[in-house]
Protein backbone atom coordinates (compact mmCIF):
# COMPACT_ATOMS: atom_id res chain seq x y z
CA UNK A 1 0.00 0.00 0.00
CA UNK A 2 1.28 3.36 -1.03
CA UNK A 3 2.93 5.33 1.42
CA UNK A 4 2.89 2.40 4.32
CA UNK A 5 6.58 2.35 4.24
CA UNK A 6 7.18 5.78 5.08
CA UNK A 7 5.44 5.62 8.39
CA UNK A 8 8.88 3.73 10.21
CA UNK A 9 10.46 6.74 10.29
CA UNK A 10 8.32 8.03 12.74
CA UNK A 11 8.57 5.50 15.63
CA UNK A 12 12.16 5.21 15.10
CA UNK A 13 13.79 5.47 18.59
CA UNK A 14 16.18 8.77 19.06
CA UNK A 15 20.11 7.99 18.06
CA UNK A 16 22.85 9.53 20.81
CA UNK A 17 22.42 10.69 24.10
CA UNK A 18 19.60 12.24 25.84
CA UNK A 19 19.14 14.80 28.07
CA UNK A 20 17.48 15.56 31.23
CA UNK A 21 15.48 18.05 29.48
CA UNK A 22 14.98 15.72 26.47
CA UNK A 23 13.73 13.08 29.18
CA UNK A 24 10.70 15.56 30.31
CA UNK A 25 9.73 16.15 26.64
CA UNK A 26 9.55 12.71 26.07
CA UNK A 27 7.60 12.00 29.01
CA UNK A 28 5.14 14.62 28.61
CA UNK A 29 5.21 13.37 24.63
CA UNK A 30 5.41 9.78 24.64
CA UNK A 31 5.02 8.40 20.81
CA UNK A 32 4.95 4.54 20.92
CA UNK A 33 8.00 2.33 19.28
CA UNK A 34 5.90 0.81 16.89
CA UNK A 35 2.84 2.64 15.35
CA UNK A 36 0.35 -0.11 15.19
CA UNK A 37 -3.30 -1.14 16.33
CA UNK A 38 -2.47 -2.20 20.39
CA UNK A 39 -3.35 -5.52 21.82
CA UNK A 40 -5.18 -4.44 24.99
CA UNK A 41 -8.32 -6.75 24.77
CA UNK A 42 -7.73 -9.34 27.37
CA UNK A 43 -10.14 -12.23 28.09
CA UNK A 44 -12.28 -10.15 30.14
CA UNK A 45 -13.01 -7.22 27.75
CA UNK A 46 -12.88 -10.14 24.48
CA UNK A 47 -16.21 -11.55 26.62
CA UNK A 48 -17.84 -8.15 27.83
CA UNK A 49 -17.12 -7.19 23.81
CA UNK A 50 -19.32 -10.23 22.77
CA UNK A 51 -22.18 -10.26 25.34
CA UNK A 52 -22.04 -6.12 25.01
CA UNK A 53 -23.09 -6.44 21.93
CA UNK A 54 -25.53 -9.18 21.83
CA UNK A 55 -27.35 -7.84 24.94
CA UNK A 56 -28.89 -4.68 23.58
CA UNK A 57 -32.14 -2.87 23.82
CA UNK A 58 -34.08 -6.77 22.09
CA UNK A 59 -34.08 -8.82 25.53
CA UNK A 60 -35.56 -5.62 27.55
CA UNK A 61 -38.35 -4.52 24.71
CA UNK A 62 -39.12 -6.93 22.21
CA UNK A 63 -39.82 -10.71 23.60
CA UNK A 64 -43.26 -10.70 22.43
CA UNK A 65 -42.26 -11.04 19.00
CA UNK A 66 -41.37 -14.44 19.68
CA UNK A 67 -44.31 -15.07 22.18
CA UNK A 68 -46.16 -13.98 19.17
CA UNK A 69 -45.11 -16.01 16.53
CA UNK A 70 -44.42 -19.32 18.43
CA UNK A 71 -48.16 -19.16 20.31
CA UNK A 72 -47.56 -20.68 23.85
CA UNK A 73 -44.99 -20.04 26.63
CA UNK A 74 -43.77 -23.08 26.40
CA UNK A 75 -42.83 -22.98 22.71
CA UNK A 76 -41.41 -19.20 23.02
CA UNK A 77 -38.78 -20.90 25.90
CA UNK A 78 -38.13 -23.66 23.43
CA UNK A 79 -37.21 -20.99 20.82
CA UNK A 80 -34.87 -18.76 23.32
CA UNK A 81 -32.97 -21.94 24.15
CA UNK A 82 -32.64 -23.35 20.37
CA UNK A 83 -31.87 -19.93 19.38
CA UNK A 84 -28.80 -19.78 22.08
CA UNK A 85 -27.55 -23.18 20.49
CA UNK A 86 -27.87 -22.26 16.95
CA UNK A 87 -25.60 -18.96 18.03
CA UNK A 88 -23.48 -21.57 19.65
CA UNK A 89 -23.10 -23.59 16.69
CA UNK A 90 -22.13 -20.53 14.56
CA UNK A 91 -19.93 -19.16 16.98
CA UNK A 92 -18.39 -22.28 17.32
CA UNK A 93 -17.55 -22.00 13.38
CA UNK A 94 -15.84 -18.31 14.04
CA UNK A 95 -13.99 -19.60 16.59
CA UNK A 96 -11.79 -21.85 13.78
CA UNK A 97 -12.26 -19.46 11.15
CA UNK A 98 -10.54 -16.44 14.11
CA UNK A 99 -7.54 -18.96 14.83
CA UNK A 100 -6.54 -19.94 11.55
CA UNK A 101 -7.07 -16.75 9.66
CA UNK A 102 -6.28 -14.47 12.20
CA UNK A 103 -7.21 -11.13 11.00
CA UNK A 104 -9.36 -8.33 12.20
CA UNK A 105 -12.36 -7.71 9.85
CA UNK A 106 -14.82 -10.76 11.07
CA UNK A 107 -16.64 -12.06 7.86
CA UNK A 108 -15.66 -9.98 5.32
CA UNK A 109 -11.82 -10.72 6.05
CA UNK A 110 -12.64 -14.66 5.68
CA UNK A 111 -15.21 -14.12 2.95
CA UNK A 112 -12.00 -12.62 1.01
CA UNK A 113 -9.39 -14.41 2.11
CA UNK A 114 -11.58 -17.80 0.64
CA UNK A 115 -13.52 -16.26 -1.88
CA UNK A 116 -11.56 -13.66 -3.34
CA UNK A 117 -11.65 -9.67 -3.45
CA UNK A 118 -15.56 -9.77 -5.00
CA UNK A 119 -17.69 -11.50 -2.62
CA UNK A 120 -15.67 -10.11 0.62
CA UNK A 121 -16.76 -6.59 -1.03
CA UNK A 122 -19.89 -6.70 -1.57
CA UNK A 123 -20.31 -7.51 2.00
CA UNK A 124 -18.29 -4.96 2.91
CA UNK A 125 -20.27 -2.90 1.14
CA UNK A 126 -23.81 -3.67 2.57
CA UNK A 127 -22.21 -3.41 5.99
CA UNK A 128 -20.86 -0.25 5.73
CA UNK A 129 -23.27 1.43 3.16
CA UNK A 130 -26.62 0.03 5.43
CA UNK A 131 -26.05 -2.74 7.96
CA UNK A 132 -23.96 -1.19 10.76
CA UNK A 133 -24.99 2.67 10.64
CA UNK A 134 -28.97 1.34 10.51
CA UNK A 135 -28.24 -0.97 13.34
CA UNK A 136 -26.41 1.79 15.49
CA UNK A 137 -28.75 4.54 14.51
CA UNK A 138 -31.86 2.25 15.68
CA UNK A 139 -29.77 1.39 18.68
CA UNK A 140 -29.38 5.20 19.37
CA UNK A 141 -33.00 5.98 19.03
CA UNK A 142 -33.87 3.62 21.17
CA UNK A 143 -31.21 4.98 24.20
CA UNK A 144 -32.39 8.55 23.36
CA UNK A 145 -36.37 7.79 23.47
CA UNK A 146 -36.12 6.17 27.24
CA UNK A 147 -33.56 9.12 28.00
CA UNK A 148 -36.47 11.51 27.19
CA UNK A 149 -39.42 8.80 28.23
CA UNK A 150 -39.43 11.17 32.04
CA UNK A 151 -39.02 14.44 30.28
CA UNK A 152 -42.23 13.18 28.26
CA UNK A 153 -44.16 10.99 30.47
CA UNK A 154 -47.35 11.53 28.76
CA UNK A 155 -46.11 11.52 24.87
CA UNK A 156 -43.90 10.41 22.29
CA UNK A 157 -40.42 12.37 22.83
CA UNK A 158 -40.05 15.16 20.10
CA UNK A 159 -38.74 14.07 16.67
CA UNK A 160 -35.69 16.55 16.72
CA UNK A 161 -34.95 16.16 20.39
CA UNK A 162 -33.78 12.18 20.09
CA UNK A 163 -32.25 12.95 17.04
CA UNK A 164 -30.16 15.45 18.52
CA UNK A 165 -29.76 13.44 21.91
CA UNK A 166 -28.75 10.48 19.64
CA UNK A 167 -26.11 12.32 17.72
CA UNK A 168 -23.94 14.28 20.84
CA UNK A 169 -24.34 10.14 22.20
CA UNK A 170 -22.50 8.74 18.85
CA UNK A 171 -20.18 12.21 18.79
CA UNK A 172 -19.15 11.49 22.57
CA UNK A 173 -18.92 8.18 21.97
CA UNK A 174 -17.13 8.46 18.69
CA UNK A 175 -14.52 10.93 20.73
CA UNK A 176 -13.68 8.05 23.23
CA UNK A 177 -13.34 5.76 20.78
CA UNK A 178 -10.80 7.80 18.78
CA UNK A 179 -8.83 8.90 21.89
CA UNK A 180 -8.21 5.37 23.35
CA UNK A 181 -8.67 2.02 23.22
CA UNK A 182 -8.22 1.27 26.58
CA UNK A 183 -11.15 3.86 27.70
CA UNK A 184 -13.40 2.42 24.87
CA UNK A 185 -13.24 -1.04 26.34
CA UNK A 186 -13.50 0.02 30.24
CA UNK A 187 -16.69 1.63 28.94
CA UNK A 188 -18.24 -1.57 27.40
CA UNK A 189 -16.25 -3.58 30.56
CA UNK A 190 -18.77 -1.16 33.00
CA UNK A 191 -21.87 -0.76 31.11
CA UNK A 192 -22.00 -4.64 29.98
CA UNK A 193 -21.91 -5.44 34.20
CA UNK A 194 -24.41 -3.06 34.57
CA UNK A 195 -27.05 -4.64 31.78
CA UNK A 196 -26.31 -8.13 33.45
CA UNK A 197 -27.14 -6.59 36.58
CA UNK A 198 -29.99 -4.81 35.33
CA UNK A 199 -31.36 -8.54 33.97
CA UNK A 200 -30.03 -10.00 37.18
CA UNK A 201 -32.46 -7.44 39.18
CA UNK A 202 -35.51 -8.98 36.72
CA UNK A 203 -34.34 -12.78 37.47
CA UNK A 204 -34.68 -12.49 40.80
CA UNK A 205 -37.58 -10.58 41.43
CA UNK A 206 -39.06 -13.50 38.49
CA UNK A 207 -38.19 -15.74 41.53
CA UNK A 208 -39.03 -14.49 43.88
CA UNK A 209 -42.56 -14.67 42.42
CA UNK A 210 -42.12 -18.18 41.78
CA UNK A 211 -41.32 -19.28 45.61
CA UNK A 212 -44.73 -16.99 46.41
CA UNK A 213 -46.47 -19.48 43.77
CA UNK A 214 -47.06 -17.44 40.62
CA UNK A 215 -45.69 -19.92 38.07
CA UNK A 216 -48.95 -21.11 36.83
CA UNK A 217 -48.26 -19.83 33.62
CA UNK A 218 -45.03 -21.95 33.43
CA UNK A 219 -46.71 -25.66 34.37
CA UNK A 220 -46.81 -27.85 31.28
CA UNK A 221 -50.45 -27.65 30.77
CA UNK A 222 -50.78 -24.19 30.48
CA UNK A 223 -46.97 -23.86 29.38
CA UNK A 224 -48.13 -25.65 25.81
CA UNK A 225 -51.74 -24.76 25.46
CA UNK A 226 -51.98 -23.45 22.20
CA UNK A 227 -55.34 -21.23 21.23
CA UNK A 228 -53.68 -21.23 17.72
CA UNK A 229 -51.40 -23.83 16.03
CA UNK A 230 -48.34 -21.81 14.61
CA UNK A 231 -47.57 -22.94 11.17
CA UNK A 232 -43.93 -23.73 10.08
CA UNK A 233 -43.35 -20.32 8.37
CA UNK A 234 -44.53 -18.61 12.11
CA UNK A 235 -41.87 -21.06 14.17
CA UNK A 236 -39.20 -19.90 11.52
CA UNK A 237 -39.98 -16.15 12.03
CA UNK A 238 -40.08 -16.56 16.00
CA UNK A 239 -36.80 -18.34 15.53
CA UNK A 240 -35.85 -14.88 13.17
CA UNK A 241 -36.64 -12.96 16.19
CA UNK A 242 -34.77 -15.12 18.47
CA UNK A 243 -32.27 -14.89 16.22
CA UNK A 244 -32.00 -10.82 16.02
CA UNK A 245 -32.23 -11.01 19.97
CA UNK A 246 -28.32 -13.26 19.35
CA UNK A 247 -26.59 -11.13 16.68
CA UNK A 248 -23.51 -9.68 17.90
CA UNK A 249 -22.03 -13.12 18.85
CA UNK A 250 -19.42 -12.95 16.05
CA UNK A 251 -17.99 -9.04 16.83
CA UNK A 252 -15.07 -10.43 18.51
CA UNK A 253 -13.43 -11.68 15.20
CA UNK A 254 -13.76 -7.85 13.82
CA UNK A 255 -11.11 -7.33 16.37
CA UNK A 256 -8.60 -10.37 16.64
CA UNK A 257 -5.85 -8.08 15.90
CA UNK A 258 -5.99 -5.68 18.91
CA UNK A 259 -6.68 -9.40 21.32
CA UNK A 260 -3.89 -10.79 24.06
CA UNK A 261 -3.41 -14.32 22.61
CA UNK A 262 -5.81 -14.46 20.22
CA UNK A 263 -5.67 -18.54 19.13
CA UNK A 264 -6.21 -18.61 23.46
CA UNK A 265 -8.70 -16.13 24.46
CA UNK A 266 -10.90 -15.82 21.16
CA UNK A 267 -12.23 -19.49 21.48
CA UNK A 268 -12.44 -19.26 25.21
CA UNK A 269 -13.88 -15.79 25.12
CA UNK A 270 -16.76 -17.70 22.69
CA UNK A 271 -17.06 -20.42 24.84
CA UNK A 272 -17.68 -18.40 27.94
CA UNK A 273 -19.92 -15.84 26.67
CA UNK A 274 -22.52 -17.89 24.62
CA UNK A 275 -23.87 -19.82 27.19
CA UNK A 276 -23.92 -17.12 29.80
CA UNK A 277 -26.39 -15.00 27.27
CA UNK A 278 -28.54 -18.04 26.52
CA UNK A 279 -28.86 -19.01 30.34
CA UNK A 280 -29.36 -15.30 31.32
CA UNK A 281 -31.76 -15.22 27.90
CA UNK A 282 -33.80 -18.01 29.03
CA UNK A 283 -33.94 -16.81 32.86
CA UNK A 284 -35.08 -13.35 32.28
CA UNK A 285 -38.17 -14.75 29.77
CA UNK A 286 -38.67 -17.22 32.76
CA UNK A 287 -39.34 -14.16 34.65
CA UNK A 288 -41.36 -11.90 32.67
CA UNK A 289 -43.71 -15.11 32.45
CA UNK A 290 -43.88 -15.88 35.97
CA UNK A 291 -45.10 -12.17 36.45
CA UNK A 292 -46.92 -11.22 33.04
CA UNK A 293 -49.76 -12.91 31.76
CA UNK A 294 -49.22 -13.61 27.64
CA UNK A 295 -52.19 -10.95 27.00
CA UNK A 296 -50.31 -8.28 29.12
CA UNK A 297 -46.83 -8.94 27.12
CA UNK A 298 -48.46 -9.26 23.88
CA UNK A 299 -49.94 -5.66 24.36
CA UNK A 300 -46.52 -4.05 25.95
CA UNK A 301 -44.19 -1.86 23.54
CA UNK A 302 -41.16 -2.30 26.73
CA UNK A 303 -41.64 -5.46 28.42
CA UNK A 304 -39.18 -4.88 30.73
CA UNK A 305 -40.74 -1.00 31.75
CA UNK A 306 -44.13 -2.66 32.20
CA UNK A 307 -42.50 -5.17 34.12
CA UNK A 308 -40.83 -2.97 36.14
CA UNK A 309 -44.01 -0.72 36.26
CA UNK A 310 -46.23 -4.12 37.71
CA UNK A 311 -43.61 -5.38 40.42
CA UNK A 312 -40.71 -2.76 41.52
CA UNK A 313 -43.08 0.41 42.41
CA UNK A 314 -41.63 3.63 43.38
CA UNK A 315 -38.26 1.82 41.84
CA UNK A 316 -39.81 0.99 38.12
CA UNK A 317 -37.75 3.82 36.62
CA UNK A 318 -34.52 1.61 37.65
CA UNK A 319 -36.13 -0.24 34.26
CA UNK A 320 -36.06 2.95 31.58
CA UNK A 321 -32.67 3.67 33.23
CA UNK A 322 -31.30 0.24 32.58
CA UNK A 323 -32.62 0.16 28.86
CA UNK A 324 -30.75 3.80 28.29
CA UNK A 325 -27.51 2.50 30.16
CA UNK A 326 -27.58 -1.04 27.80
CA UNK A 327 -28.06 0.34 24.46
CA UNK A 328 -25.22 3.10 25.50
CA UNK A 329 -23.03 0.13 25.99
CA UNK A 330 -24.42 -1.46 22.54
CA UNK A 331 -23.50 1.78 20.71
CA UNK A 332 -19.77 1.87 22.17
CA UNK A 333 -19.49 -1.89 21.10
CA UNK A 334 -20.47 -1.37 17.00
CA UNK A 335 -19.17 1.51 16.64
CA UNK A 336 -15.62 -0.16 17.79
CA UNK A 337 -16.05 -3.02 16.09
CA UNK A 338 -17.60 -1.33 12.65
CA UNK A 339 -14.42 0.85 12.96
CA UNK A 340 -12.21 -2.21 12.48
CA UNK A 341 -14.22 -3.19 9.84
CA UNK A 342 -13.67 -0.43 7.39
CA UNK A 343 -10.23 -0.73 8.80
CA UNK A 344 -10.04 -4.12 7.60
CA UNK A 345 -11.49 -3.03 4.33
CA UNK A 346 -9.12 0.24 3.18
CA UNK A 347 -6.03 -1.79 4.40
CA UNK A 348 -7.09 -5.11 1.61
CA UNK A 349 -7.52 -1.93 -0.85
CA UNK A 350 -11.14 -1.90 -0.81
CA UNK A 351 -11.83 1.60 0.35
CA UNK A 352 -10.23 4.39 0.83
CA UNK A 353 -6.41 4.22 2.43
CA UNK A 354 -6.68 6.60 4.90
CA UNK A 355 -9.37 4.51 5.98
CA UNK A 356 -6.70 2.23 6.72
CA UNK A 357 -4.16 4.63 9.28
CA UNK A 358 -3.89 5.17 12.65
CA UNK A 359 -3.17 8.03 14.67
CA UNK A 360 0.43 8.34 15.11
CA UNK A 361 0.51 8.59 18.99
CA UNK A 362 -2.78 6.74 20.50
CA UNK A 363 -2.78 4.15 17.85
CA UNK A 364 -6.77 3.97 17.21
CA UNK A 365 -8.62 4.41 13.31
CA UNK A 366 -9.86 8.01 13.66
CA UNK A 367 -10.92 8.03 10.24
CA UNK A 368 -12.37 4.82 10.19
CA UNK A 369 -14.22 5.70 13.69
CA UNK A 370 -15.41 8.98 11.70
CA UNK A 371 -16.77 7.69 8.89
CA UNK A 372 -18.86 5.62 10.62
CA UNK A 373 -20.13 7.99 13.17
CA UNK A 374 -20.93 10.12 10.23
CA UNK A 375 -22.79 7.87 8.33
CA UNK A 376 -24.70 6.86 11.10
CA UNK A 377 -25.88 10.43 12.02
CA UNK A 378 -26.71 10.10 7.91
CA UNK A 379 -29.20 7.17 8.76
CA UNK A 380 -30.57 9.33 11.52
CA UNK A 381 -31.65 12.25 9.60
CA UNK A 382 -32.81 10.25 6.69
CA UNK A 383 -35.62 8.44 9.17
CA UNK A 384 -36.50 5.80 7.60
CA UNK A 385 -34.84 3.47 10.12
CA UNK A 386 -37.14 0.90 10.62
CA UNK A 387 -37.66 0.27 6.92
CA UNK A 388 -34.27 -0.02 6.81
CA UNK A 389 -33.55 -2.69 9.57
CA UNK A 390 -35.81 -5.38 8.11
CA UNK A 391 -33.43 -5.32 4.82
CA UNK A 392 -30.20 -5.20 7.47
CA UNK A 393 -31.84 -8.11 9.39
CA UNK A 394 -31.63 -10.38 5.88
CA UNK A 395 -27.96 -9.24 4.74
CA UNK A 396 -26.68 -10.25 7.81
CA UNK A 397 -27.70 -13.41 7.73
CA UNK A 398 -26.94 -14.38 4.54
CA UNK A 399 -23.70 -13.10 5.53
CA UNK A 400 -23.23 -15.46 8.36
CA UNK A 401 -24.42 -18.81 5.82
CA UNK A 402 -21.75 -17.56 2.93
CA UNK A 403 -19.11 -17.25 5.97
CA UNK A 404 -19.73 -20.49 7.73
CA UNK A 405 -20.41 -22.45 4.21
CA UNK A 406 -16.68 -20.87 3.23
CA UNK A 407 -15.55 -22.29 6.60
CA UNK A 408 -16.50 -26.15 4.30
CA UNK A 409 -15.35 -24.94 1.38
CA UNK A 410 -11.75 -23.77 3.10
CA UNK A 411 -11.33 -27.44 4.30
CA UNK A 412 -11.58 -28.61 0.63
CA UNK A 413 -9.15 -26.25 -0.48
CA UNK A 414 -6.38 -26.26 2.12
CA UNK A 415 -6.95 -29.76 3.73
CA UNK A 416 -3.53 -29.54 5.43
CA UNK A 417 -3.69 -25.66 6.67
CA UNK A 418 -2.73 -25.75 10.57
CA UNK A 419 -6.11 -25.09 12.51
CA UNK A 420 -5.38 -24.32 16.31
CA UNK A 421 -8.87 -24.96 16.94
CA UNK A 422 -11.13 -27.78 13.70
CA UNK A 423 -14.81 -27.85 14.78
CA UNK A 424 -16.51 -31.16 13.79
CA UNK A 425 -17.67 -31.18 10.15
CA UNK A 426 -21.41 -31.71 11.83
CA UNK A 427 -21.17 -27.93 13.71
CA UNK A 428 -21.40 -26.23 9.86
CA UNK A 429 -23.28 -28.45 8.40
CA UNK A 430 -26.14 -28.04 11.28
CA UNK A 431 -25.72 -24.43 11.71
CA UNK A 432 -25.90 -24.49 7.35
CA UNK A 433 -28.86 -26.59 6.94
CA UNK A 434 -30.83 -24.09 9.85
CA UNK A 435 -29.80 -21.36 8.08
CA UNK A 436 -31.43 -22.93 4.74
CA UNK A 437 -34.22 -23.16 6.66
CA UNK A 438 -34.85 -19.96 8.18
CA UNK A 439 -33.88 -18.18 5.07
CA UNK A 440 -36.07 -19.82 2.62
CA UNK A 441 -38.92 -19.19 4.94
CA UNK A 442 -37.93 -15.43 4.70
CA UNK A 443 -37.94 -15.95 0.89
CA UNK A 444 -41.72 -16.95 1.24
CA UNK A 445 -42.75 -15.06 3.34
CA UNK A 446 -41.01 -11.68 2.84
CA UNK A 447 -40.21 -12.00 -0.78
CA UNK A 448 -39.78 -8.02 -1.36
CA UNK A 449 -37.91 -7.18 2.06
CA UNK A 450 -35.20 -10.21 0.67
CA UNK A 451 -35.33 -8.65 -2.49
CA UNK A 452 -34.44 -5.14 -1.88
CA UNK A 453 -31.21 -6.73 0.68
CA UNK A 454 -29.70 -8.38 -2.27
CA UNK A 455 -30.35 -5.44 -4.92
CA UNK A 456 -28.70 -3.16 -1.95
CA UNK A 457 -25.98 -5.84 -2.24
CA UNK A 458 -25.58 -6.56 -5.77
CA UNK A 459 -25.34 -2.59 -6.23
CA UNK A 460 -21.79 -3.45 -4.65
CA UNK A 461 -20.58 -5.28 -8.15
CA UNK A 462 -20.46 -2.06 -10.30
CA UNK A 463 -18.38 -0.06 -7.45
CA UNK A 464 -16.22 -3.03 -7.41
CA UNK A 465 -15.19 -3.27 -10.90
CA UNK A 466 -14.88 0.70 -11.22
CA UNK A 467 -13.58 1.58 -7.63
CA UNK A 468 -11.14 -1.50 -6.84
CA UNK A 469 -10.98 -3.92 -10.09
CA UNK A 470 -9.99 -1.09 -12.54
CA UNK A 471 -6.05 -0.28 -12.41
CA UNK A 472 -5.93 1.98 -15.14
CA UNK A 473 -7.66 5.16 -14.20
CA UNK A 474 -6.92 8.88 -15.32
CA UNK A 475 -4.05 10.28 -13.54
CA UNK A 476 -6.32 13.18 -12.48
CA UNK A 477 -8.38 10.80 -10.52
CA UNK A 478 -5.19 9.38 -9.01
CA UNK A 479 -4.14 13.02 -7.96
CA UNK A 480 -7.23 13.71 -6.03
CA UNK A 481 -7.40 10.84 -3.89
CA UNK A 482 -3.69 11.30 -2.94
CA UNK A 483 -4.35 15.28 -2.30
CA UNK A 484 -7.78 14.01 -0.60
CA UNK A 485 -5.54 11.41 1.55
CA UNK A 486 -2.70 13.94 2.31
CA UNK A 487 -5.45 16.32 3.68
CA UNK A 488 -6.90 13.95 5.62
CA UNK A 489 -3.36 12.93 7.41
CA UNK A 490 -3.10 16.47 8.12
CA UNK A 491 -6.25 16.66 10.16
CA UNK A 492 -6.03 13.68 11.70
CA UNK A 493 -2.72 13.13 12.34
CA UNK A 494 -2.50 9.22 11.10
CA UNK A 495 -0.17 7.33 9.33
CA UNK A 496 -0.44 3.70 7.82
CA UNK A 497 0.52 1.10 10.70
CA UNK A 498 3.74 -0.78 10.82
CA UNK A 499 3.74 -4.49 10.03
CA UNK A 500 4.96 -6.96 11.70
CA UNK A 501 6.33 -9.65 9.45
CA UNK A 502 5.04 -12.30 11.63
CA UNK A 503 1.38 -10.90 11.33
CA UNK A 504 1.57 -10.97 7.79
CA UNK A 505 2.80 -14.66 7.15
CA UNK A 506 -0.17 -16.04 4.64
CA UNK A 507 -2.26 -19.33 6.14
CA UNK A 508 0.45 -21.29 3.91
CA UNK A 509 3.16 -20.49 6.12
CA UNK A 510 1.09 -21.63 8.69
CA UNK A 511 1.01 -25.52 8.07
CA UNK A 512 2.23 -27.31 10.66
CA UNK A 513 4.38 -29.76 8.18
CA UNK A 514 4.41 -32.64 10.70
CA UNK A 515 1.10 -33.34 10.13
CA UNK A 516 -0.98 -30.17 9.28
CA UNK A 517 -3.04 -30.60 12.09
CA UNK A 518 -2.66 -29.52 15.37
CA UNK A 519 -3.06 -31.11 19.12
CA UNK A 520 -6.78 -30.02 19.80
CA UNK A 521 -7.65 -31.19 16.49
CA UNK A 522 -6.89 -34.30 16.63
CA UNK A 523 -9.41 -34.64 19.52
CA UNK A 524 -12.25 -33.69 17.04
Amino acid sequence: MDGQNGSSSICSRPQGSVTDGQKKKKKKKKIPDRVTLKKEIGLLSACTIIIGNIIGSGIFISPKGVLEHSGSVGLALVVWVLGGCIAALGSLCYAELGVTIPKSGGDYSYVTEIFGGLMGFLLLWSAVLIMYPTTLAVIALTFSSYVLQPVFPNCVPPYMATRMLSATCLLLLSWVNCSSVRMATRIQDVFTVGKLMALGLIIVVGLVQIINGNYEALTPQVAFSLERTPSVGQIALAFLQASFAFSGWNFLNYVTEEVVEPRRNLPRAIYISIPLVTFVYTLTNIAYFSSMSPEELLSSNAVAVTFGEKLLGMFSVIMPISVALSTFGGINGYLFTSSRLCFSGAREGHLPSLLAMIHYKKCTPIPALLVCCAATIVILCIGETHNLINYVSFINYLSYGVTIAGLLYYRWKKPNLYRPIKVNLLVPVCYLMFWALLLGFSLYSEPVVCGVGLVIMLTGVPVYFLGVHWKAKPKCIYNFIERATFVGQRLCFVVFPQIDPIEVATPSEWTDRSSGRSSLSANS
